[in-house]
């Protein structure tokens, strides 16, 4: 079994799309090239980084055109900078 693990102070987030068509209200279906991709992906990996504020298994929000996209049996995975990462998404109790 092969495994990635990003180097230095790199995370790797799982950005494979939602195979489903899309359409608007009208029936109209949305290409691939049309659509906008969401900025926010589930961590997979670690590199190596102090106190990193994430675990493996956070979603968290990225910068729009950071990092380097690629395919790897059969899943597309983002490598980017820890720096590039935004914000993460935590469950929280109303009050």
């Amino acid at each position: 079994m092969k495994e990635l693990q990003p180097l230095n102070e790199n995370v790797l987030l799982d950005i494979s799309d939602d195979k489903a068509e899309q359409k608007t209200a009208s029936g109209i279906i949305i290409p691939d090239s049309a659509k906008e991709k969401p900025q926010y992906a589930k961590v997979i990996a670690i590199g190596n980084i102090e106190n990193p504020g994430i675990v493996v298994g956070d979603i968290v929000f990225y910068k729009r055109y950071s990092g380097t996209e690629f395919e790897f049996e059969g899943g597309k995975f983002l490598n980017l900078p820890y720096a590039d990462l935004l914000a993460k998404i935590v469950e929280t109790e109303e009050i």
